[in-house]
């Protein structure tokens, strides 16, 4: 089951949580055992598996990646957005989650985020749930 959703972020670059929306497409597949696929079809976001109790760590990943690739620079990219296309490469465009018991197999604090680098945009999120 392949279901397709739209995330609006926020700002140009953001985290935002998407867990509950993806609980929710794994639940109504019915799939007891399998994978959970999340695939962000874009070039300047990504998909990341991280904290989600604490919005600081959230800043602070977005913090270190405007640090260690800042928006001006020595770009040959003339669209303005070189720094969003390498970090969204380097945050990458899919996570691939287990699925236990009907519930994704995710750590006590760990969440689901699309990783927005050229915001405000309407992202699809493609979610795929594999029986296996």
């Amino acid at each position: 089951m392949l279901t397709r959703m739209t995330v609006a972020t926020r700002r140009r670059e953001t985290l935002e949580e998407i867990t509950e929306r993806v609980v929710e497409v794994v639940r109504a597949s019915g799939v007891r055992d399998g994978v959970c696929h999340v695939i962000l079809p874009h070039t300047t976001a990504g998909i990341t598996v991280n904290e989600a109790a604490d919005p600081a760590v959230a800043a602070d990943a977005l913090n270190y990646l405007a640090e260690l690739v800042p928006r001006e620079g020595m770009w040959l990219h003339a669209e303005g957005n070189s720094d969003a296309h390498i970090k969204a490469a380097l945050v990458g465009h899919s996570a691939a989650i287990a699925i236990e018991n009907g519930e994704l197999v995710l750590g006590t604090w760990q969440g689901i985020f699309v990783a927005e680098f050229d915001g405000p945009r309407a992202r699809t999120v493609l979610v795929k749930v594999m029986a296996g």
